[in-house]
C-alpha cells in the first residue's frame, strides 16, 4: 500500500507549534469508492482535544478523536475501517458511500517517533522526497528506502511551489489562494512601484528580470508558473525560462488572439512547437470569468489540475 496525493503542509506547520506535548497521528491507509480523502491524509490530535487536518472530510472525525485520546492514554495505536453509516442508526459512517480505514497512532518511540517530523521536515526544505513505512500489525513507524510488502508507505514529497510573474491584481487574490492550499509562492517582477510590501504582504518577494529569477529558483516538477504581467518584455523572456524546467503548469494570462501573438513572438526566438505546447493559453479552466478574483480561481483551479493529474 502507498500513498502519496496527500498535502502535509498543515500537519507539519502545527507539528511544530505543539512540539513537545502528547499527540496523536490519524492517517488514512486505505480507500474505497469515493472516499472524501486519499490515502496518506493525516489528522493531528493534541492532547487538549485539539486537532488539525481531517480524514473524512467532517464525517468520522468525532470517533477519531476518541481514539486519539485512547492511544495517547495507553500509549498504543488503533486501526479502525469505517463504513456507510446506517441512516436509522447512531453508527459513525462515510453517508458519501465510500469506506476508509483510519491507523491512529501515538507520537511516541514505540509507534510513530516524534523525531520523524523533524526529518520530514528537513527533506522537504532540501527538495527531497521521505519515505515512510509503517507496519500496519504493530503500529510502528520508521523511514524506508523502498516499497516493503505487507507495509504502508507514505511518500512525503518536496512542497509545491507557485512562481507568479507580474505583481498585478490577480497576482494578489491567486496567492491567498494558494498559500491556503498550502502552496508556496514567490511572486517576481523587477517593477518596483508593483512589486511592494503594501501590496503583497504575506508572498516571497524576488525584484529580479523573471527569466533570472525563474532560473534561480529551480523550477521542478513540483513547481507552476503563472505570467501575469501582460507584458511581453517580461512574460516572453519568464516563459524561455519556464520551459527550460521541468514545471508542472506553465501559464500566461492574455486572449486565444494575444496567446498567437505570443506564440509567434516565441517561435522567433527559437522555442519548439513542442514546447509551446506546454503553455495554457489564456491561463486557468474555463468558468467565464470576469473580475480579477474570478480569474485568479480559475487559474488556481488549473495550478491544482496539473499538479494533481494522474494522482487519483
Amino acid at each position: 500500500m502507498k500513498a502519496g496525493a496527500a498535502d502535509h503542509h498543515r500537519i507539519l506547520t502545527q507539528v511544530q507549534a505543539w512540539r513537545g506535548a502528547p499527540m496523536a497521528l490519524a492517517t488514512v491507509v486505505e480507500t474505497w469508492k469515493s472516499a472524501p480523502c486519499p490515502v496518506g491524509t493525516h489528522m493531528l490530535v493534541h492532547a487538549d482535544g485539539r486537532f488539525t487536518g481531517s480524514v473524512s472530510g467532517g464525517c468520522v472525525e468525532g470517533d477519531v478523536l476518541e481514539i486519539a485520546r485512547q492511544v495517547m492514554a495507553d500509549n498504543s495505536f488503533a486501526i479502525r475501517r469505517y463504513g456507510v453509516a446506517d441512516g436509522a442508526a447512531w453508527e459513525v459512517g462515510l453517508p458519501c458511500g465510500g469506506d476508509i480505514v483510519v491507523l491512529v497512532q501515538n507520537v511516541s518511540a514505540d509507534y510513530f517517533p516524534g523525531t520523524l517530523f523533524g526529518a520530514i521536515i528537513d527533506a522537504q526544505a532540501s527538495g527531497r522526497t521521505l519515505r515512510i513505512g509503517t507496519d500496519l500489525a504493530t503500529g510502528h513507524s520508521a523511514i524506508v528506502d523502498a516499497d516493503i510488502e505487507g507495509k504502508f508507505i507514505n511518500d512525503y514529497l518536496p512542497p509545491r511551489r507557485l512562481i507568479i510573474v507580474g505583481a498585478v491584481e490577480i497576482a494578489a487574490t491567486l496567492s491567498k489562494i494558494a498559500r491556503a492550499m498550502g502552496i508556496g509562492v514567490t511572486l517576481v517582477d523587477p517593477r518596483a512601484r508593483f512589486l511592494t510590501a503594501d501590496r503583497f504582504p504575506d508572498v516571497l518577494r524576488d525584484d529580479r528580470w523573471p527569466d533570472e529569477a525563474i532560473r534561480a529558483l529551480l523550477p521542478d516538477a513540483r513547481t507552476a508558473i503563472v505570467m501575469l504581467s501582460h507584458d511581453p518584455k517580461i512574460d516572453d523572456a519568464a516563459l524561455c525560462a519556464a520551459l527550460e524546467s521541468p514545471a508542472a503548469y506553465i501559464a500566461a494570462l492574455g486572449s486565444k488572439s494575444s496567446h498567437l501573438k505570443r506564440k509567434e513572438r516565441l517561435t522567433l526566438l527559437g522555442v519548439s512547437k513542442a514546447q509551446l505546447d506546454r503553455i495554457e493559453g489564456p491561463a486557468g479552466v474555463a468558468i467565464n470569468a470576469i473580475s480579477a478574483a474570478e480569474i485568479a480561481l480559475s487559474i488556481a483551479a488549473g495550478v491544482v489540475r496539473a499538479f494533481n493529474d494522474g494522482l487519483r
